[in-house]
């Protein structure tokens, strides 16, 4: 009987673990199902340019039974694990009905989720940037701000709904300032009434600098190139309060803005944290250095949700670089256990990291050696990214969206 393989969560490692073991599991070894609420993997990195209008939703969004061949799919939400009798129960809302999916071997990709940090307001008021409708929902309101500004001749509520405030300084938080940034000045020539100087976006950040994952450089790279484009950025301030008018920061400094993006923090979701196993201070999954979970035999962990440690000591960083170079080392060792044999550590070392910051400028530490900074860097960044989406079908359709969007005018419908 082939061995019954669960994976929970279709992200980077998710899925990758399942298209591995397509690939490498002999006939009737394994019978592998992956469990998603959707029915597609996120191409999480391209998001700001969704909500931006620069790329199409559905183009960073490959369904997932088009991609898998030989695994099944079950769409729902994970409703509980019973770790002692290798059981997954999945609830499908529409069906109206739950399901029991019983394993061999389980693996955990749920990920991670948006953190508020007990935020008083930011759960409400904010719209944060991790997932699909996320982005729609904040490019939405971006038009809708833009169009209630139109129709006021007050000053102040004027100037509250043309204020963008962006809270956090890490990678999606930069990318998402200048993303939106761009996206206002080019929709601005459809509003008379607004005009380029009176388009605000700032872009607070809680630490000393911006991109504290890349070197210091360039990190001061970004803050000046977004400052040169007009992004006002705060640094060593926190959201202390978000509300219906504004933010205000723990200094005291008030921002009167109706859009509010949150993009300061991630958590590990809140059935991985309870489960019944070994987790870090982040309540993240402890795993051994061939990504199995200690003391739970049959049972995996990899990608964002686990806290994976590295050769010589300290944990590799939850991106999805390492994501997709993790699941297929996961894969590997789940078929040398159930073939008897002996499993690997992962290890990896960074390519180096990226960043776009919008208008046709980026950053990029490559391998820790080399710097490019510019229109080099958002070459780059677009080469690789497009080099990892799955199929040509996908990439060719990207491609065509980011070519047809420097003749064309900015799409400002506003579409549910």
């Amino acid at each position: 009987m082939p061995q019954r393989v669960v994976i929970l969560g279709a992200g980077f490692a998710g899925t990758a673990v399942a298209r591995t073991l397509e690939r490498r599991a002999r006939p009737g070894e394994v019978a592998v199902t992956l469990v998603n609420r959707d029915n597609y993997t996120l191409f999480t990195p391209m998001l700001p340019e969704v909500s931006s209008g620069a790329v199409e939703p559905r183009h960073i969004a490959p369904p997932l039974r088009a991609l898998l061949r030989t695994s099944q799919f079950e769409m729902g939400d994970v409703e509980s694990v019973d770790l002692e009798r290798r059981a997954v129960v999945v609830r499908n809302d529409k069906a109206a009905r739950s399901s029991r999916l019983p394993y061999d071997h389980l693996v955990i990709a749920l990920g991670a989720v948006t953190s508020t940090h007990g935020v008083p307001g930011a759960d409400s008021h904010t719209f944060p940037l991790k997932t699909m409708d996320d982005a729609i929902a904040q490019r939405n309101e971006t038009i809708r701000s833009l169009e209630a500004a139109a129709t006021l001749d007050d000053d102040r509520e004027r100037r509250a709904f043309l204020t963008f405030v962006v809270v956090g300084g890490g990678f999606t938080g930069v990318e998402a300032a200048g993303e939106l940034l761009g996206f206002l000045r080019a929709a601005a020539r459809f509003y008379p009434r607004v005009e380029s100087h009176d388009l605000r976006v700032v872009l607070v950040a809680g630490g000393s600098r911006l991109l504290p994952q890349l070197p210091q450089s360039l990190g001061d790279g970004a803050a000046q190139m977004l400052a040169q484009r007009g992004v006002e950025v705060v640094f060593g301030d926190d959201a202390a309060a978000v509300d219906g008018g504004g933010v205000t920061l723990a200094s005291g400094k008030r921002y009167d803005s109706k859009t509010v993006i949150w993009s300061a923090g991630i958590a590990t979701p809140p059935l991985v944290a309870h489960m019944d196993v070994e987790h870090s201070k982040h309540h993240a999954i402890v795993v051994n250095p061939d990504l199995s979970v200690p003391k739970r035999p049959g049972v995996w962990a990899v990608g964002d949700c686990a806290q994976i440690p590295k050769p010589g000591g300290g944990f590799y960083p939850q991106t999805a670089q390492h994501a997709l170079r993790e699941a297929p080392v996961l894969a590997r060792n789940l078929l040398a256990t159930l073939r008897g044999r002996a499993t690997k550590p992962f290890a990896y070392k960074t390519l180096g990291m990226m960043a776009s910051i919008g208008g046709r400028e980026g950053l990029a530490d490559i391998r820790n050696r080399f710097t490019l900074t510019g229109l080099p860097a958002w070459l780059l960044w677009r080469a690789y990214y497009l080099s990892r989406l799955p199929g040509r079908f996908r990439k060719t359709r990207v491609a065509l969206d980011w070519a047809l969007s420097l003749p064309f005018p900015q799409d400002i419908a506003s579409v549910q």
